[in-house]
């Protein structure tokens, strides 16, 4: 997703709203081997992680578990205030901050810097160039992502999406990793997939989870378009329940490499 970046910026906006941080609880887990393989990745001392676009923590609160010390970046603080109250979200060694990528307090050295369904809300070079200053020499930007993989639903959810998403550059075939490397500043140093872990939920949660991304959430519909919206939605998945719930295969892909500084400009 490329946007101009007054649309990137409202977009993301929407995650400032309380409704969209506790809609995020809705969220499918992370399968617990991506946390083994982020685990492996932390080969530098001191053992400090920084998670970026943190979110509610669903990584960093489980990577507290497994370095020294986490810093969990998000710019929400509605984000940052439910973070807190998950689990695991007052580890000792678990800082959450308020703030942007250009402006945040950062610490470091981080031996491991991690990224679910965030890095595309932010502009890449200044991003990258400010990662590569306060990572140690062997460390990686290792980007999460995880959906149901390949679920019957798939396509009729995707046209359900099309119409009503906030979004205008909305593009399901958008690769994250490809856009990164065209910028020569992110060179990718290895790739894993998980095994599919299922997961089971209730359409309701599963329509909550849809209202948790911006280019869907309540607070950017009409009210009368999102009972429209859920509707359309629960009548298609409601077709694929089984004892009233949804069962699905849970994958994670993570891609890892290192970062670079922007070139000077001749």
């Amino acid at each position: 997703m490329t946007l101009p970046t007054t649309e990137r910026n409202r977009l993301a906006a929407v995650f400032g709203h309380p409704g969209v941080a506790r809609a995020y609880q809705h969220r499918p887990p992370y399968p617990a081997e991506v946390f083994d393989i982020l685990g492996g990745l932390i080969t530098d001392q001191p053992r400090h992680v920084l998670d970026v676009g943190a979110g509610e923590g669903a990584l960093a609160r489980p990577l507290a578990r497994l370095a020294d010390h986490v810093d969990a970046l998000d710019m929400s603080a509605a984000m940052v205030a439910a973070g807190r109250e998950r689990p695991g979200g007052r580890q000792p060694g678990l800082r959450w901050i308020v703030g942007t990528m250009q402006d945040a307090p950062l610490g470091g050295p981080y031996a491991l810097v991690t990224a679910g369904a965030s890095m595309h809300w932010m502009p890449w070079a200044q991003t990258l160039t400010r990662l590569a200053g306060v990572m140690t020499s062997s460390a990686c930007l290792a980007i999460v992502e995880h959906n149901p993989s390949a679920p019957p639903w798939e396509k009729g959810l995707t046209e359900i999406v099309i119409r009503h998403s906030r979004s205008p550059g909305f593009d399901p075939n958008f690769r994250l990793i490809d856009a990164l490397t065209a910028t020569g500043q992110f060179e990718v140093a290895g790739q894993a997939t998980t095994a599919p872990v299922p997961f089971r939920q209730s359409v309701a949660d599963c329509v909550e989870a849809l209202h948790s991304t911006s280019s869907l959430a309540r607070e950017g519909m009409p009210p009368e378009e999102s009972a429209i919206f859920d509707q359309q939605v629960t009548d298609l998945l409601q077709a694929h329940t089984s004892d009233g719930m949804l069962t699905m295969n849970i994958v994670a892909s993570l891609t890892w490499g290192h970062c670079r500084a922007a070139a000077d400009p001749d």
